[in-house]
């Protein structure tokens, strides 16, 4: 029996064997310079990934799930284990900067590219402005701890929080695009020594709270119902979101097709033992009450634990780096992605012309810092969370859905790693993100429709005409 065949190609599709020459994958990327390895390309997964999700948002999960949000936190990482696996393999086989944008755009049209890049504006560039918002709420802790004063509310929150103007978030935004535009060794080492350092303080965290950890703090276990176990992981899926970005790096890590997929399975894998151990000790030590709603509840953990200041103001100061990093990583992510739409005419010009003296997109990155570091000035974390988690878990499906086209339609593309028990594996991401797409709520559905009719209309109106694979193509 033949073996099942997809039909034709959907418009405007792009060779992946053309994707991969038109970024030299294979030998230096586009004016890019490979200088990341197996080490630096592990830490920068892990400083994308932990940072305000865990520092931050563990507390939002906390009062959906209650102590069930280690289940939570569980039934997050199934689901990013399965889109990993996809990942890993389509990173493996199409090693360049354009990460899911790129692998839709080689199996699944033009189209379906564009509005995957354009749901990564939220994973890549939104999150980055709650991520700094965020970072904001660590530093007056760490101020608290050091000098016993915090920032005023007016300068250090956005309306919706009771200030005027985050400044804090913007200044963290700044940094990291002065730090990307030097150079990617700068970046991936300051990166690496950030990585390292926030797992060691996530450690210390858990050895401190384990001391004071009490069974009957989580009874009853299940105390929200399933409803909450699943809405827990929609919002604790925020604290995994950046591991993709590994994929982002296509054109800058040595022998791409065997260290991308290595990084990410590496990556999912330490950081979902330290969120579960990080979330148990929270609750065993306090009970959920004195986690739920707390903004800086890992600080204030282990203040009332040890009975001092002197640790949570190492948990903030910990945070704080930790947050950075995460700022810079995503970052990063977000320009290669422009870079690469920049490349297929989808997007201005500018976005891909990379400094010959530093190899890095100079202007592209000073944009992404001015546009980001607006809503990171005056706006509240809880606002684009779910918004950001829905669009990070829509590019999710397509990428799963991209291993099976690209399976079917080029068998002959293939890289070092390849998804164990296919096609089930794709398919079980593709349910399990549903899923919790689902668990975002009815409200944040309608923004991500108008968000999506939005793309659809910047496509039409500017990226469809501008295509240079249609131009190629004759129209």
């Amino acid at each position: 029996m033949s073996p099942l065949r997809l039909p034709g190609p959907p418009h405007r599709v792009k060779d992946p064997h053309q994707l991969i020459a038109e970024s030299g994958a294979d030998l230096e990327g586009h004016g890019l310079k490979r200088t990341m390895g197996l080490f630096q390309l592990g830490c920068f997964g892990v400083g994308a990934v932990v940072g305000t999700g865990i520092f931050v948002g563990l507390s939002d999960s906390v009062a959906e799930a209650g102590p069930a949000v280690v289940l939570s936190f569980v039934l997050a990482a199934v689901t990013c284990i399965f889109t990993a696996f996809s990942f890993a393999e389509l990173g493996s086989a199409i090693p360049v900067s354009g990460s899911s944008y790129s692998f839709a755009y080689a199996t699944l049209g033009e189209r379906t590219a564009f509005l995957v890049g354009w749901c990564l504006l939220l994973e890549y560039g939104v999150s980055v402005s709650a991520v700094a918002v965020g970072w904001s709420q660590y530093v007056n802790e760490l101020l608290d701890s050091l000098f016993g004063w915090q920032l005023p509310a007016a300068l250090s929150a956005g309306p919706g929080d009771g200030g005027v103007i985050n400044l804090p978030a913007v200044l963290v935004v700044m940094m990291a695009a002065t730090l990307l535009v030097r150079g990617i060794r700068e970046s991936a080492g300051a990166t690496a020594a950030m990585a390292v350092l926030k797992i060691t303080i996530l450690i210390m965290f858990c050895v401190i709270a384990f001391t004071a950890f009490e069974h009957g703090n989580l009874t009853p276990f299940v105390s929200h119902g399933a409803g909450g176990v699943t809405a827990g992981a929609s919002l604790a899926f925020f604290s995994y979101i950046g591991f993709d970005a590994i994929t982002t790096t296509g054109e800058e890590v040595k022998n791409p097709r065997r260290n991308i997929p290595i990084a990410i399975m590496i990556c999912i894998g330490l950081v979902t033992l330290l969120y579960c151990a990080v979330a148990l000790a929270a609750i065993g030590a306090l009970g959920p009450d004195a986690v739920s709603d707390k903004p800086a509840a890992l600080s204030l953990i282990v203040d009332q634990v040890t009975d001092s200041t002197v640790g949570g103001g190492i948990i903030a100061f910990g945070a704080v780096v930790a947050i950075a990093s995460v700022v810079l990583a995503v970052m990063y992510g977000q320009t290669r992605i422009l870079m690469s739409m920049s490349r297929d005419g989808l997007v201005p010009r500018v976005f891909e012309r990379v400094s010959p003296r530093t190899a890095t997109p100079v202007a592209n990155t000073w944009i992404v810092a001015v546009v980001f570091a607006v809503p990171a000035a005056f706006s509240s974390l809880d606002v684009v969370v779910n918004l950001t988690t829905i669009g990070t878990l829509a590019t999710m499906v397509a990428v799963n859905v991209a291993v099976i086209v690209l399976r079917r339609r080029n068998p002959e593309v293939r890289g070092s790693f390849r998804v164990p028990l296919y096609p089930l594996s794709p398919l079980l991401g593709v349910a399990f993100c549903v899923y919790l797409m689902y668990g975002t709520g009815w409200s944040t559905w309608v923004q991500f429709a108008v968000f999506l009719a939005v793309g659809a209309a910047v496509y039409v109106g500017y990226g469809r005409s501008r295509s240079r694979l249609a131009g190629r193509a004759g129209g």
